[in-house]
């Protein structure tokens, strides 16, 4: 079975993984914004399930849930909509992030079939126990060709980050420190670093991406110095907030990340 994301990080270099909220600014901004990013450069999106609590998300990405929430969003219209999503982005590495409540809702054998069925390559869903995961969830991943990928904090302890390495085949995700997404306090650049060097002298089998707090050229930048490429989202979502053409401002906004 092929594995879009590997492929993705074996063929290129400084990886741009961008996120946004499915159903947000409009309901059926999901897959006109996916070809906006990836026509504009972005090499993996990680697309999220609105849900009432997201609770590793800051403010900015908080509010286009609730928005999307209220526009009418849901896990079987977002399903609905990603039905065209490989016409739309036939190579490019696409995750679904959210959390585990409504997954399980759903049923999660379910959820991941239909996930499978539409062309997703992974997962990211920072509430599931790793326990759970690797005793009733992991074969089931398996069966169905998708990739989990997991969240590493400063706070991680090796043994912990080891086995988040054997269990997965996609990417591991750096959190670059304490705090929700998007968040504006100015990171301890010494421990930053330290820690990122701590993670990269692992020599860990999975490439690395850094996330939480990346909003510019200059933040990407860095992070790529550290790590195999980086995800933006609560930037990219602030400013879809005020816009009358999402695609365009979305499209603006990654070639802003990616010019040479």
């Amino acid at each position: 079975m092929n594995n879009r994301i590997k492929d993705a990080f074996a063929s290129k270099q400084n990886l741009l993984n961008m996120y946004y909220t499915a159903g947000f600014p409009s309901l059926h901004d999901t897959l006109p914004l996916a070809k906006a990013l990836v026509a504009a450069g972005a090499d993996i999106l990680e697309i999220g399930m609105p849900f009432s609590d997201p609770l590793a998300d800051g403010p900015v990405i908080q509010r286009s849930s609730s928005a999307a929430l209220a526009n009418g969003m849901n896990l079987p219209v977002l399903f609905g909509q990603l039905q065209e999503l490989r016409a739309a982005v036939p190579e490019t590495p696409v995750l679904l992030m959210g959390y585990l409540n409504p997954v399980l809702q759903f049923g999660m054998e379910a959820f991941l079939k239909k996930a499978a069925e539409v062309g997703v390559d992974g997962l990211i869903l920072p509430d599931l126990p790793l326990d759970e995961y690797e005793e009733m969830y992991h074969p089931m991943f398996q069966k169905y060709g998708l990739k989990a990928v997991f969240l590493i904090t400063p706070q991680t302890s090796e043994e912990r980050i080891r086995r988040l390495d054997a269990l997965s085949d996609a990417f591991l995700y750096l959190v670059s420190g304490p705090g929700t997404t998007g968040g504006t306090t100015l990171p301890d650049v010494d421990a930053q670093r330290e820690y990122f060097q701590r993670i990269t002298a692992m020599n860990l089998k999975n490439p690395r991406l850094i996330g939480f707090g990346i909003a510019d050229k200059s933040g990407f930048d860095n992070a790529c110095e550290h790590a195999d490429g980086a995800i933006i989202g609560s930037a990219l979502i602030r400013a879809l907030q005020d816009t009358d053409d999402a695609p365009a401002t979305a499209a603006n906004f990654v070639q802003g990340i990616k010019q040479a």
